[in-house]
C-alpha cells in the first residue's frame, strides 16, 4: 500500500502552531478567532475524512468476525496435539514465559530507539552489540516506568524480579481473564477484567479503555475514535491464549480473536491471531521458522498481514543481520507507523530467522532492529522459548528474576512466576480435557 504523502501537512500544522505562540508574544490581534476558524476547518475535514467508505472488495477479504475470518484460512493442521502433552508442555512453557519477559526486559528501556543510539550506548558501556546481556548502564536511572520500575531495574546489576512493562502485564491480564470468567470467556468478559485490573493503557487499549467507562459496549469499544485498532497492541496480548492451547492453534487464535476484538479490528486482529497461533504450534516443532509458518493457517489467506508475513518469510533467507532487516522494513513500508502490526510483525520473523533456536542471539538482534522492540523481542523471545525450552535459555537471561513479576495491575502488584506457570499449566489441561 502507499501512503499519501502528508509531510507537507504535518510541516504546515507545525508552523500554524509556531506561528500561533509569535503573534501572540507581539501583541498581534485577531490570533484567538484564526485559531478557532482554523479547528473548524480541521474537524470539518477530520469528520469527512472519517466518513469516507472502505473498499468494499478488500473489506470482504479482511473480515472482523471470527466465522467469516474461519472461513477464509487455507487449509492447513488445527490441532496438532489431540491430547495434553504433559512432560513436553512444563519446560517449553517455562521457556515460553522466561523468554517473553527475557526479550521483553532487553528491549523496554531503548524501546524506539534510534539504532545508532543503541549502538553508542553499547560503545559507551563496553556491551556488545546486538546486546548478549542485559545493558550494563542506561540514562536516568532513577526514572521509574510506569511510575514503578526505575531503570536501574532493567539492567544486568540492577535487575531484582522483573521490572514492569505493558507487554508483561497483558499477558498476566489474560491469566486473570479466563481463571476469572473460563475458558469460554467472551467479549464482555474481557471487557468486564480490563475495567477492573487495567488502571491505564496505550492507543487503541487506552480507547477502548475510556469508551468501556463511559458505557459503550465492549463489542463496540473498538469502533468508536480509534484510529489504532490495526496497531501492534493486540498482538503483544496473544501469548496467554498460546500458552493455554499448546498444540492447538486454531483453539489459541480463537482466544486471541476473544481478547482483540475489544480494542482492534483488521490487521490488529489478525496480528494476535497469528502469534496466539504461532506460540501454540512452537510447542509442538524443533524449528521456530515451521511454527512461524503454521500460524498462518489460522488468518484470512489474502490479508495485508498475510501477504506480509509471506513476503518476510520468503526473504528472510537474505537478511543477515538486523541492520538489514530495518532497512528492508523501512523501504516496503514507507509511511506506515513504527507501531503497526504488519512492520513490526516482520521485524519479529526476521530475528528469529537470524537466531534460529539461538535465544541470545534472536532476542539480541531483534532489540538491535529498534522500532516497538520490547515488543517484538517480546514476542520472539516467547515463541523460541517454547520451542528451545526452559534448558535452552542461557541462565544470565533469568537468574534474577527471583520468580518475582512487577505489575501495575490494580490489586496485582507482583506475581510469582513458579504460580504463573502452574497456573497456566492448570488451563491448559482443563482446554484440553
Amino acid at each position: 500500500m502507499a501512503y499519501p504523502d502528508s509531510d507537507e501537512l504535518k510541516r504546515l500544522v507545525e508552523q500554524f502552531g509556531l506561528y500561533v505562540q509569535w503573534q501572540t508574544e507581539v501583541g498581534a490581534r485577531g490570533v484567538d478567532t484564526l485559531v478557532r476558524e482554523t479547528e473548524d476547518t480541521v474537524r470539518q475535514a477530520l469528520t469527512k475524512l472519517k466518513a469516507l467508505p472502505a473498499d468494499a472488495t478488500l473489506a470482504a477479504r479482511e473480515p472482523d468476525d471470527l466465522a467469516a475470518i474461519r472461513e477464509l484460512r487455507p487449509a492447513g493442521p488445527r490441532r496438532l496435539w489431540p491430547r495434553f502433552e504433559a512432560e513436553i508442555y512444563a519446560p517449553r512453557l517455562a521457556g515460553a514465559l522466561i523468554g517473553r519477559m527475557a526479550g521483553c526486559t532487553l528491549g523496554a528501556p531503548v524501546e524506539f530507539w534510534p539504532i545508532e543510539r543503541m549502538e553508542a550506548l553499547a560503545r559507551e558501556n563496553g556491551d556488545a552489540f546486538p546486546p548478549v546481556d542485559y545493558w550494563t548502564r542506561l540514562p536516568e536511572p532513577e526514572a521509574r516506568r510506569y511510575q514503578l520500575s526505575r531503570r536501574v531495574e532493567y539492567t544486568r546489576e540492577g535487575l531484582r524480579g522483573v521490572p514492569v512493562d505493558d507487554d508483561i502485564a497483558y499477558t498476566l491480564l489474560g491469566l486473570l481473564i479466563a481463571e476469572d470468567h473460563g475458558l469460554d470467556f467472551t467479549v464482555d468478559d474481557v471487557g468486564e477484567a480490563w475495567r477492573r485490573y487495567l488502571p491505564c493503557a496505550c492507543t487503541a487499549e487506552k480507547v477502548a479503555l475510556e469508551n468501556l467507562h463511559r458505557g459503550v459496549p465492549a463489542g463496540r469499544a473498538a469502533e468508536v475514535d480509534n484510529p489504532y485498532c490495526q496497531w501492534i497492541g493486540a498482538d503483544i496480548r496473544a501469548d496467554p491464549w498460546g500458552y493455554m492451547a499448546p498444540g492447538w492453534p486454531e483453539k489459541a487464535a480463537e482466544l486471541a480473536w476473544r481478547d482483540a476484538f475489544i480494542s482492534h479490528r483488521r490487521q490488529g486482529i489478525y496480528g494476535e491471531m497469528y502469534m496466539a497461533a504461532v506460540i501454540s504450534a512452537a510447542f509442538t516443532v524443533d524449528d521456530p521458522i515451521e511454527a512461524l509458518h503454521l500460524g498462518l493457517n489460522e488468518i484470512p489467506q489474502d490479508c495485508a498481514l498475510a501477504a506480509a508475513l509471506r513476503w518476510a518469510l520468503d526473504i528472510a533467507p537474505e537478511i543477515a543481520d538486523y541492520r538489514q532487516a530495518r532497512a528492508a522494513m523501512e523501504e516496503t513500508f514507507r509511511g506506515m507507523h513504527p507501531v503497526h502490526t504488519i512492520n513490526n510483525a516482520c521485524l519479529t520473523v526476521w530475528g528469529i530467522a537470524i537466531g534460529g533456536t539461538d535465544f541470545t542471539r534472536v532476542i539480541g538482534e531483534t532489540v538491535a532492529m529498534g522500532m516497538d522492540n520490547d515488543c517484538t523481542a517480546a514476542t520472539a523471545g516467547s515463541i523460541v522459548g517454547a520451542v528451545v525450552g526452559i534448558e535452552g535459555i542461557p541462565e544470565l537471561w533469568y537468574r534474577n528474576f527471583d520468580d518475582t513479576v512487577h505489575s501495575y495491575l490494580i490489586d496485582r502488584p507482583k506475581f510469582g512466576i513458579s504460580d504463573v506457570l502452574e497456573r497456566f499449566s492448570e488451563l491448559a489441561r482443563r482446554l484440553h480435557a
